[in-house]
């Protein structure tokens, strides 16, 4: 899971919280009521989680062209060993082991599959043990084979998107909701891991402080106690202590009633500012 080094300073991120309040928009933007519930196509649907992508993409790679990022590899200095892909599969954590599996099953004795052994080996870890740059060029050559790119697919739909989204569905939530908790899983994981706070301890705290839509809960309220509870899990990983992809992205479309993601979406992550104008229409950075 990739983490840029550049963060935004708390009070801009105050400031534009602030700003967003002053306006109004706390319900009644696009999404209409606070608590619109699952009704729509969710995130599964094919435009919405193209939007879901670029946004992971933003804080993950500083880019929205999330479909450039199947060749990306390095070592960002979390103790996660490589960050590698389109979601930042990692050598520590083992999905980058679970995507070089699911590539030697597809296409047996390609480059990547001579490294088993060793991703075997580091998972749970940051070592490069018989790795390297061997691995690295390998991983990023073999991004030009379509089955290592359905590989990659594969596993950040089992591992990160389909738990997200089920759950999401199950708690009564629409698509911004369901992106709120892929976003999570990505970052942190289903469970908690040794020094981290996974999904499902994050979710047990904001249902401590807020029913979920599908117990009666408003919408709004509920997934405002998630992200809270999202925050105080990333200041509780210094790895992971910025915490703008929440209070200057998510939050922000909380706040204009975006429940469905509807466009045009405008967000700032890390620094950097972006909009999605609408559905066909390619994200960009915004001047």
């Amino acid at each position: 899971m990739k983490l840029t080094p550049r963060s935004l300073a708390a009070s801009l991120a105050a400031l534009l919280l602030t700003v967003t309040a002053l306006t109004g928009c706390t319900g009644g933007g696009p999404g209409g009521s606070s608590a619109k519930g699952p009704e729509g196509p969710g995130l599964a649907d094919p435009v919405k989680k193209d939007i879901a992508m670029q946004l992971v993409s933003s804080a993950e790679n500083s880019t929205l062209d999330w479909k450039a990022q199947y060749g990306y590899i390095e070592d960002i200095g979390d103790g996660r060993g490589y960050t590698a892909g389109i979601i930042g599969f990692c050598s520590g954590t083992g999905d980058m082991l679970g995507v070089v599996e699911r590539y030697a099953d597809s296409r047996p004795g390609n480059a990547l599959e001579q490294f088993l052994p060793a991703l075997r080996k580091v998972k749970g870890s940051d070592a490069h043990t018989g790795l390297g740059r061997a691995f690295t060029r390998a991983w990023a050559a073999a991004a030009g084979d379509a089955e290592f790119r359905a590989a990659q697919d594969a596993e950040r739909d089992r591992s990160y998107f389909d738990p997200a989204v089920e759950q999401g569905r199950a708690d009564g939530l629409g698509a911004l909701g369901q992106f709120i908790y892929y976003d999570a899983y990505v970052m942190h994981g289903g469970g908690d891991a040794e020094g981290t706070t996974g999904f499902r301890t994050i979710r047990r705290r904001a249902l401590a402080e807020a029913d979920s839509p599908a117990e009666g809960g408003d919408e709004l309220s509920y997934l405002d106690a998630f992200l809270d509870a999202r925050v105080t899990a990333l200041r509780e990983e210094p790895a992971h202590s910025d915490t703008s992809r929440v209070e200057t992205a998510q939050r922000v479309f909380l706040r204009e009633g975006r429940f469905g993601l509807e466009t045009p979406l405008r967000w700032k992550v890390y620094g950097d500012s972006y909009v999605i104008e609408g559905p066909g229409r390619p994200g960009t950075p915004a001047s």
